[in-house]
């Protein structure tokens, strides 16, 4: 019986990579009927994992550099550029919060600087499109920084060039363009997100994420209002409208910068490497996808990975199923808030057992769920 199955999961994060994942699947099925057609194509959201998961799947390239990191301080980071002169950027490999110390974290201070220093790079290699994503920030600086690598200059109401941190979005007060990188023009920019937070207000960047990043309740007001004030002058000096724009919010007010700074539009992480890997020409002629995560949970249905491939995996009719490391979310709950978007949802913990050895163990407990469920498909199909 000749089937195609086309496997596209996430990474399960802290023990396996999402081409693992992939690969492992494929492998399981093969060994139960060498008959299949399996299809690997890894899938990401935007977050953690993007740029390695797009490079090792479609035979692209790391770019290393060293770059200006949150705290000011020279870092390590690297971008991918895959195709015809795709970048993908994580903006966690240059000014992340896993880069600062605990005791050392406060987005007064931090920048998105090390962020802009990619994208120059990737523009000086005549990239003409860039996917930034921008989960994991240390930042709360609207993307002032990234803006001020790429060449644009703010000033406060006496004429001084503004520093560097989301202190100074409170005296920001005129920006001029004239400097800015050549190639912004013509470039094509998209940030990818998985949140849809506004920029200010008590769902905006500073007072939800903000305390994550080291703010008191002091410093939380003033980012607040420092957002509000670079928002005001952002529409004032370059005509954009980015305060209530979904996703603004995110990283700081990164998602903010990106749309007024780099015309770039903020969309679900998920959907954009599924246009970027082209993921629905495969799916349209697929008998069943096989997709998953780390942990599958409400959030699933928020924009992740295989929410955005069930759905248009429903517009083909194509049955699918997730095989995750745990299942937090019932049946019922994904049938009654979520359309029952999925055929199966799956974890690979078959016992009660600790997180660490479900991590040191998830190759194998993968292998064996798969085998399982391949067996019983077929057994019904069959019939």
């Amino acid at each position: 019986m000749k089937l195609k199955i086309l496997v596209s999961s996430d990474k399960y994060k802290g023990s396996l990579s999402a081409l693992q994942v992939c690969n492992i699947i494929k492998e399981s099925i093969i060994e139960i009927d060498k008959s299949f057609e399996v299809i690997v194509s890894p899938m990401a959201d935007g977050g953690e994992g993007t740029v390695k998961t797009l490079v090792e799947s479609q035979g692209g390239k790391y770019v290393d550099l060293k770059v200006t990191g949150p705290l000011g301080k020279p870092v390590k980071a690297r971008f991918g550029i895959v195709g015809d002169g795709i970048a993908i950027i994580e903006m966690a490999s240059a000014s992340g919060l896993a880069l600062v110390p605990e005791e050392k974290r406060n987005p007064m201070v931090t920048t998105t600087y090390g962020t802009g220093e990619l994208i120059k790079k990737a523009l000086d290699m005549g990239c003409n499109k860039v996917i930034i994503g921008i989960g994991g920030s240390a930042t709360n600086d609207g993307g002032l920084g990234m803006a001020q690598a790429l060449g644009y200059k703010f000033y406060d109401s006496k004429g001084r060039l503004l520093g560097l941190g989301g202190k100074e979005l409170a005296k920001l007060h005129k920006i001029n363009a004239s400097g800015i990188h050549p190639a912004i023009s013509s470039c094509k920019f998209y940030a990818a997100c998985d949140v849809d937070n506004l920029l200010t207000g008590k769902r905006g960047a500073a007072y939800v994420y903000a305390p994550q990043k080291g703010a008191d309740s002091i410093m939380v007001k003033e980012l607040d209002r420092g957002l509000s004030n670079f928002a005001r002058v952002v529409k004032k000096d370059l005509g954009r409208e980015v305060e209530k724009l979904k996703g603004a919010g995110a990283a700081g007010g990164l998602g903010a910068g990106l749309a007024a700074f780099l015309n770039a539009r903020i969309r679900p992480g998920a959907d954009i490497i599924i246009e970027a890997t082209h993921l629905e020409d495969k799916i349209k002629d697929a008998d069943l996808i096989i997709t998953g995560e780390g942990t599958m949970d409400r959030q699933t249905f928020f924009g992740k990975s295989a929410y955005s491939i069930a759905k248009l995996a429903r517009k083909y009719n194509i049955p699918v199923i997730t095989i995750n490391g745990s299942v937090l979310i019932g049946r019922e709950d994904i049938d009654k808030n979520y359309s029952g978007l999925t055929d199966g949802n799956f974890s690979i913990i078959n016992k009660p057992m600790e997180l660490a050895e479900a991590l040191r163990t998830g190759k194998k407990l993968l292998k064996n769920t798969v085998k399982e469920l391949i067996t019983f498909y077929l057994s019904v199909i069959k019939k």
